[in-house]
């Protein structure tokens, strides 16, 4: 991470991704291992599983240089000292090695560690020439680097040692393990001054600055403060003399705090702490692989980035302007990212798997549904982005796997579930106001179908619902009955499942999409079957109207997205970016974006080109009509070179053939053309000998054909002629062609 929090680096598998740059350092042999950034911002060094160390010009994504790294076994840890000039790298070899990176020699090789070196450290000040390392034993070793010897080892530790903290006049160090406690070095003496039990496996330490005001984390006096993060999932500060916490940062309300029992499988505990002075924040990773920011004196949450989305189950876009995407990712969690930042907040509430979401018209309100048989409304701030739960409702006696929202305005939402059963929940008249979580009642609960109910739509109206189930068919239901569901007609036509039924916009149809691989259009009137739309090769998941409703949008298992205009029943375009089913499908309310989210962890924002490409194809046929008028006025002027080099560029072979029928014509022919051709530029040469094997196949074109050959063959060395693009290939096309017309 940078000093100033420019860029992020995380490891991911065999890349390096930096997340905020957006860019990719990728080694494609080997799984990398470990990596350093230098003190200075400027180096990147990767090391893999090939026993290779990698320097990185990472703003050009560009390996520098790279070097066998003489450990015997991977490279599990690495380090920069502070003048960016040494590296050091542990081995789980037991050995570690350092490296002059500017003079590109080793320096040192440090033995005596038992078993894998996962930690080394440079002690800040570099007039010391010191390095402390860790590794199976629990020690911590303090190495001497001028006689390259270990001069001291400080037990204290009962596991792994997992980060250490100098204080700024270099005298300190914290230490942190997972044997739940963190002890206070004098480096002087190289004693343990205090061990202060912390009551949790600790992942990472930092010392507080004592320059900075940090009162409002509990930091009261001037003695040594440290911060710890660890297997609790919450940061808390210590002062070192008393051995006390003197604060912990609360979660949110939607968080349950996690137990004795399961800390040691906690999804939120904290893997990672890293402290960045320059901009006063601190960053940590949890063990879901998400990176999140705090600004110091307050500790208050500034930005987070997910690192692993896993099965994208639905997307959704949210707030005002769609600046915001909503995804349920197979977890019980949702995240929220803005898409301008990639930043992301994740909402917790839901217990199981979270299956769909649906957005209210608006765009600040939103439900969710899942696999805890429970309902959920959320509500976006509008001016700090913040999403709080503000409803929520139970009742289904199975999985809750589809919903919708009310369409008209934010006052109910109707939901389908395994259960067979559809219900209509009312909600509150002040969803969005200031409170507590509210509770939802179902209006009315309908036996809707004979198996799962896949997806439910309700109409712009608000007057109709339409259901879609496993059982093969489409319902179609009235909800303007007081407390109850009436039904209205059931669409029959699918050869398998319904996974998605959607209402049009502007006519009355109801279109629908099903495992058997097909998207239909039925009618309201009397639910027959409009239209079919085949080109899936496997089930169709989700159906949207776009482009007013003359257009459909549809994805399938197959991990392709399928335009279709609905007048002519054709697929105008297919989209291909993803590898596995396209569970989320969803347009901007100004019709102009579309997100997918697919089983392969990725979500794509799509734009509409439309118009763009219009715009561009309609500038090309201008500048198409304005070099033609260019071409006539030209040839009307006799001005045969430029003439010939503007139909050369427009590649229209038939308008230079018009040129040099012009030019046959004329006065002194013969010299004309010569004159003219031997002026053309290699790559028009190429170009005439292209269009020529064209033209002698043509018994009204060839001798203009061999005209142009005769002035080529003749006044162009063979082996000028044979450096052309395909020349040989055109030279053996012309012979045959040219034998039968001399033999005419």
């Amino acid at each position: 991470m940078s000093p100033w929090l420019l860029h992020l680096y995380c490891l991911y598998i065999n890349n390096l991704i930096l997340t905020i740059a957006f860019g990719d350092l990728s080694d494609d042999q080997e799984d990398i291992t470990s990596f350093a950034l230098s003190c200075d911002d400027e180096m990147l060094v990767t090391a893999s599983r090939a026993l290779l160390l990698k320097q990185w010009d990472w703003r050009q994504a560009n390996c520098t240089r790279s070097w066998r790294a003489i450990h015997t076994v991977p490279v599990a840890s690495m380090t920069f000292d502070s003048t960016s000039t040494l590296l050091a790298t542990g081995g789980c070899d037991g050995t570690i090695k350092l490296w002059d990176v500017v003079k590109q020699y080793c320096t040192h090789n440090l033995k005596g560690s038992s078993g894998v070196v996962h930690l080394v450290q440079f002690h800040p000040n570099t007039d010391l020439l010191q390095l402390f390392s860790s590794s199976l034993d629990c020690g911590i070793r303090i190495w001497d680097l001028r006689s390259s010897q270990c001069v001291s080892v400080l037990q204290s530790h009962y596991s792994a040692v997992t980060s250490l903290s100098f204080s700024p006049d270099g005298n300190t160090m914290v230490s942190s393990g997972r044997d739940k406690i963190c002890t206070v070095w004098d480096l002087k003496t190289r004693k343990a001054k205090r061990t202060v039990p912390v009551y949790e496996a600790v992942e990472g330490v930092v010392i507080l600055p004592g320059s900075t005001d940090l009162t409002e984390i509990g930091v009261k006096s001037k003695d040594l403060h440290f911060i710890t993060a660890g297997s609790k999932g919450v940061l808390r500060v210590w002062e070192a003399s008393t051995a006390r916490c003197v604060y912990t940062q609360t979660l949110p309300s939607t968080l349950p705090s996690a137990s004795e029992e399961d800390e040691n499988d906690n999804p939120r505990s904290l893997t990672y702490l890293f402290h960045l002075p320059a901009s006063a924040r601190l960053a940590t990773v949890t063990a879901e692989h998400n990176i999140l920011l705090y600004q110091l004196p307050a500790l208050t949450t500034q930005q987070q980035f997910v690192g692993y989305s896993d099965e994208v189950l639905d997307v959704k876009f949210l707030g005002k302007g769609d600046s915001h995407i909503v995804v349920a990712t197979n977890s019980c969690q949702l995240k929220v990212f803005e898409l301008l930042t990639n930043s992301c907040q994740i909402l917790y509430g839901h217990t199981d798997t979270v299956l769909t979401l649906d957005v209210f018209k608006k765009g600040s309100l939103f439900a969710s549904c899942a696999k805890d048989r429970s309902v959920r409304v959320w509500h976006m701030d509008s001016d700090s982005g913040q999403v709080r739960c503000v409803a929520q409702g139970s009742g289904h006696t199975n999985a809750v796997g589809s919903i919708a929202c009310s369409r008209m305005k934010a006052s109910f939402v109707a939901t389908g579930s395994q259960d067979c059963t559809v219900k209509v929940w009312d909600l509150p008249a002040d969803c969005s106001a200031e409170g507590g979580i509210r509770q939802l009642t179902a209006r009315a609960t309908e036996k809707a179908h004979d198996k799962d109910v896949n997806s439910v739509a309700v109409s712009p109206n608000d007057k109709l619902l339409a259901s879609g189930s496993q059982d093969r068919t489409a319902k179609l239901w009235s909800l303007t009955g007081e407390g109850t569901v009436g039904l209205l007609g059931v669409f029959r036509g699918h050869r398998r499942g319904v996974w998605a039924v959607c209402f049009s916009p502007v006519d009355q149809v109801l279109a629908t999409t099903s495992a058997d691989g097909t998207a239909k259009l039925w009618s309201l009137q009397d639910f027959s079957c409009l239209k079919t739309f085949e080109g899936h090769d496997a089930s169709v998941l989700k159906v949207i109207f776009v482009s007013r409703g003359t257009q459909l949008l549809t994805s399938g298992s197959d991990g392709l997205v399928k335009l279709w205009t609905i007048k002519t029943n054709e697929c105008v375009k297919t989209l291909d970016a993803h590898q596995d089913k396209v569970w989320g499908l969803h347009a901007s309310r100004k019709d102009d974006k579309m997100v997918t989210g697919s089983a392969d962890s990725n979500i794509t924002v799509w734009s509409d080109v439309t118009e763009i490409e219009m715009a561009e194809e309609q500038a090309k046929q201008e500048d198409q009509i304005l070099k033609q008028q260019e071409l006539s006025n030209l040839l009307h002027g006799k001005k045969y070179l430029k003439a010939l080099g503007l139909a050369i560029s427009l590649d229209q072979p038939h308008t230079v053939l018009t040129v040099i029928k012009a030019i046959r014509e004329g006065e002194n022919s013969s010299e004309l053309l010569e004159k003219t051709l031997l002026k053309l530029r290699q790559d028009q040469k190429e170009s005439l000998l292209r269009y020529c094997v064209v033209w002698n196949t043509n018994a009204r074109n060839c001798l203009n054909a061999q005209a142009v050959l005769q002035v080529l063959l003749t006044h162009l060395p063979p082996e000028e002629l044979l450096q052309y693009q395909g020349a040989r290939s055109h030279l053996e096309g012309l012979i045959p062609y040219t034998a039968t017309r001399r033999g005419r």
